[in-house]
């Protein structure tokens, strides 16, 4: 379910933001920051499609399949990317404003997920070679950072009902509390992998991945 409620708001206006703060009853509205993130979201899912280089090998099949490390890594990495907005559109609905501590930290979430084609690069690059150590520790560590601001994100829109609408309930609230908890120390347990099993800890993130993208539809439940 969306929720769109709040005062009135000056997004959509040619008013600064600080002209909405100096009115009693005008604040700042979601739109600006909702459709700067598609952008970036939008963005990054395309940049990734960069990673594939095929060789000039006379053998064009063995070529494409020489490159599986591409193809895992740009999965993983697109669909993270998607669940990340689907998870993005959805918390943003139950907002009613987003004051400027908002839009700084959303632009801190929005660094990481544009960070992102460029570990993923590495990995297609260096998995079972060597380097692929540190180009899997780049890609896990991102996900460590990206799943943390995430949280971040949504623990200051969250706290006190800092800027939920009245009408979200609680139990909406809750719902993205559990599917956002285990974000952070799964990707931590990648990271660590990562050093023993470079492999084993890309396979993990995309099990991890895997694992979010049917939850995506339980916020409402």
């Amino acid at each position: 379910m969306r929720y769109r409620v709040g005062p009135f708001s000056c997004a959509g206006t040619s008013e600064p933001s600080s002209a909405c703060e100096t009115i009693p009853g005008v604040t700042e509205g979601t739109g600006r920051m909702e459709a700067f993130s598609d952008g970036i979201f939008a963005i990054a899912a395309t940049l990734l499609v960069l990673e594939f280089a095929v060789g000039s090998g006379r053998d064009l099949g063995h070529e494409l399949l020489h490159i599986w490390p591409s193809y895992l890594a740009y999965a993983t990495s697109f669909i993270t990317i998607g669940i990340i907005w689907i998870n993005h559109h959805h918390t943003v609905s139950l907002l009613a404003r987003a004051d400027r501590t908002m839009l700084f930290v959303n632009n801190l979430l929005l660094l990481t997920i544009a960070f992102l084609p460029f570990p993923t690069k590495l990995v297609a690059d260096y998995l079972r070679k060597d380097g692929e150590e540190a180009a899997t520790l780049a890609y896990t560590a991102t996900f460590v950072i990206m799943a943390v601001m995430h949280q971040v994100w949504w623990q200051y829109a969250r706290h006190n009902r800092r800027l939920i609408a009245d009408v979200v309930p609680d139990s909406a609230l809750r719902a993205v509390d559990r599917a956002y908890a285990p974000g952070v120390p799964m990707y931590a347990v990648c990271f660590v992998v990562a050093f023993f099993s470079p492999l084993a800890a890309v396979f993990l993130t995309f099990a991890i991945a895997a694992f979010y993208l049917p939850s995506a539809a339980l916020f409402d439940r």
